[in-house]
């Protein structure tokens, strides 16, 4: 059971978005036109993550992870890049769907912290791992792309 969650954890490392428009559409006054367009990039990275976790798309978690990527799962145990894309590359986890809610965006330079919970349903090794979780990823801008640098996720009920 603990190795699912660590692959579960590996998949939703890379894995939620959507239902954020209000951030993108709506932002909080004193945001200017440069720091809206950003939070638009950030939510559209998110939904491309959405979208790679369910399509198991392994390439996606290669060009975003950065290289001294690190996660932290449910379970307190540390994820690299490298073990994140393994354990997409595998297709031993299956994602029925994935609903992401109370995303939000925060700005420093060219440092992106989001926040949100993932209502998630799936089965690893036949195993069931659907529940609802909060995460935090860390995007950082690098020769003018975004990648994620740190992701955490817990258990939510």
């Amino acid at each position: 059971m603990n190795k699912c969650l660590v692959l579960l954890f590996c998949m939703l490392a890379v894995s939620p978005a959507l239902c954020a428009q209000h951030v993108a559409l709506h932002p909080r006054t004193g945001f200017d036109s440069a720091d809206q367009e950003t939070i638009r990039q950030i939510v559209d990275m998110e939904r491309q993550a959405k979208e790679a976790s369910l399509r198991r798309d392994a390439e996606f978690s290669l060009r975003v992870l950065a290289d001294d990527y690190v996660a932290i799962t449910p379970l307190g145990q540390v994820t690299t890049k490298q073990e994140s894309v393994s354990a997409r590359r595998s297709g031993q986890l299956r994602y029925e769907s994935m609903n992401v809610t109370d995303l939000v965006v925060r700005l420093y330079g060219d440092t992106a912290v989001v926040t949100a919970r993932a209502d998630v349903k799936g089965h690893q090794l036949g195993e069931d791992f659907s529940g609802l979780y909060r995460y935090t990823r860390v995007w950082v801008r690098r020769n003018g792309r975004w990648q994620t640098v740190s992701y955490q996720a817990t258990v939510t009920q």
